[in-house]
């Protein structure tokens, strides 16, 4: 496994949506060849059914069987929160975005060793983690 998603981009993957870049389907595609596994930190399950409860992302089908399709999908491998994740969350520096979710998903990409597939520009320009 060398490759995590953010919330977002597991749900543009999940959709094909567009705004995927060349870089990162690229090198989804490349671990897809592999047969290597893409990790989805569990807080990316949360982040995900708050944005449905907002009505900022529409399903056609209830959240229960989208997280299904992702925890038995082949290629995905789901992170669980750990006391170490967690503290690393609070070793990002002070240069990194607020938000506890983006802390959470980072430090499980730091804690596996992961390179995050992220379009967030404050993650990104924080450089605290291997980005795609």
């Amino acid at each position: 496994m060398t490759l995590a998603f953010d919330t977002h981009t597991l749900i543009w993957w999940l959709t094909g949506d567009r705004r995927l870049t060349a870089a990162q389907v690229s090198a989804l595609q490349r671990a897809e060849a592999r047969g290597d596994r893409i990790g989805v930190p569990a807080i990316c399950f949360w982040e995900f059914a708050k944005l449905v409860e907002r009505g900022r992302v529409e399903l056609e089908v209830p959240p229960d069987e989208v997280f299904e399709e992702i925890e038995d999908h082949p290629t995905i491998r789901v992170l669980e929160l750990s006391p170490r994740i967690a503290l690393e969350s609070t070793r990002l520096g002070s240069g990194f975005p607020g938000d506890p979710a983006d802390q959470l998903i980072a430090a499980t990409a730091r804690v596996h060793g992961l390179r995050l597939v992220t379009s967030d520009d404050r993650i990104r320009s924080s450089r605290v983690v291997g980005i795609v």
